[in-house]
């Protein structure tokens, strides 16, 4: 553990193959396992669902690459999300989410898990005042934390948020897909566990849906595993290798997202059709200092508002050519989306709603001045 981070990325969990010397884990395309005695499964592995060595890989190398004790690999974020709550949460709990929250986690807190009796309530992360203002005494029992958060990028204050959720006897849980553990390690800053879409940064290539858990503690982990167990969400063997693949170029390919966003902010900044823009990068940006206190750098995700308004919006997303236009983030690939009519629709008409002039980008590592003449000619 002594280890810089792209090494245990390349190395946690990844032992060359005991019998072949392989370097990169085999891929284990096997439902069962012979036993070599009845209650006897050899290295405890007795049904893929429960356990399989190449997901037992990259749980390992999560745990490694986000200083956690445990962590564990899932079917895609949502399911990882599901796990967790469903671990920690019982009928007539309560939640405190953020009021800008990814529209698939605000889909399944209203329309899933309330129906099965979890409430919640949606506050503004980045004051720790209305997030005291939220908790429901003995009832609260997480505080669900994005940052930055999709697609505004607002800054929540962890070390700040894990004493008001320890306070109030809740768990910090932070979904820390947009920053990556690269450049940011929410449990080494208070938190009680984190969430990743790992189809993400973490995959890296846009070629495999998954996600993920990792606990500080032991204790909080041993409960999540057997709730993944009995819950069922887990990913394929051939998903788990995928992303344990990803995870190997991690540090590289986060640094280039990086360069290239701060060329695109400046650019877009000094746009005439570009109203403002939100990167946490930003000195003007309210989280900044925040950001630079518990960030390495700031991300390859920018969000901009048209100057136009929506309708300007949908156009310079329809324009784009080396920015595919499509859901999703985090692969080598650019990006680009309208989020209001795609990725948080499900927030329409709700307090979680987006502005409808909003356009999110997600930038890749191609060359950026190539990005930069792309967007020159959809914006106009």
């Amino acid at each position: 553990m002594n280890y810089g981070f792209e090494t245990l990325a390349i190395h946690a969990g990844q032992e060359p193959d005991p019998r072949t010397g392989a370097v990169v884990p085999p891929i284990y395309a096997t439902s069962t396992y012979a036993q070599d005695e009845v209650g006897a499964p050899r290295l405890g592995y007795e049904y893929s669902r429960s356990a399989n060595p190449t997901r037992t890989a990259l749980q390992e190398c999560l745990a490694a690459i986000e200083g956690g004790q445990v962590g564990l690999a899932f079917a895609s974020g949502l399911a990882a999300e599901d796990t967790l709550l469903r671990t920690v949460c019982r009928p007539g709990d309560h939640v405190v989410i953020p009021d800008d929250a990814y529209g698939g986690t605000y889909r399944l807190f209203a329309k899933v898990l309330h129906r099965w009796g979890l409430n919640w309530t949606a506050a503004k992360l980045s004051d720790p005042d209305a997030v005291r203002a939220a908790i429901r005494p003995g009832q609260t029992k997480v505080i669900w934390v994005e940052t930055p958060t999709n697609p505004l990028l607002n800054i929540a204050d962890l070390p700040a948020l894990a004493a008001i959720a320890h306070e109030a006897q809740a768990l910090l849980a932070v979904d820390n897909t947009f920053a990556s553990p690269y450049l940011q390690q929410p449990l080494a800053l208070g938190a009680d566990v984190v969430v990743h879409s790992t189809t993400k940064y973490l995959g890296g290539h846009s070629d495999v849906i998954g996600g993920a858990l990792i606990a500080a503690d032991r204790g909080l982990g041993e409960e999540l595993t057997y709730h993944q167990n009995a819950m069922g969400g887990v990913p394929g063997p051939f998903d788990a290798w995928l992303t344990l693949r990803g995870i190997k170029t991690l540090g590289v390919r986060m640094d280039r997202h990086c360069d290239n966003a701060e060329r695109i902010v400046d650019y877009l900044s000094a746009h005439r059709a570009v109203a403002e823009v939100r990167y946490p990068g930003l000195p003007d940006h309210p989280g900044h200092e925040v950001a630079a206190k518990q960030m390495r750098r700031f991300g390859g995700m920018i969000s901009f508002r048209a100057a136009g308004g929506e309708a300007q919006a949908v156009d310079i997303c329809n324009r784009t050519k080396l920015f595919v236009l499509a859901e999703s983030l985090g692969g080598v690939e650019s990006l680009i989306e309208h989020p209001g009519r795609m990725t948080h629709a499900s927030a329409a008409g709700s307090p979680l709603e987006v502005p409808a002039d909003l356009v999110r980008l997600s930038v890749g590592i191609e060359t950026a001045d190539d990005l930069l003449a792309d967007l020159e000619q959809a914006l106009g």
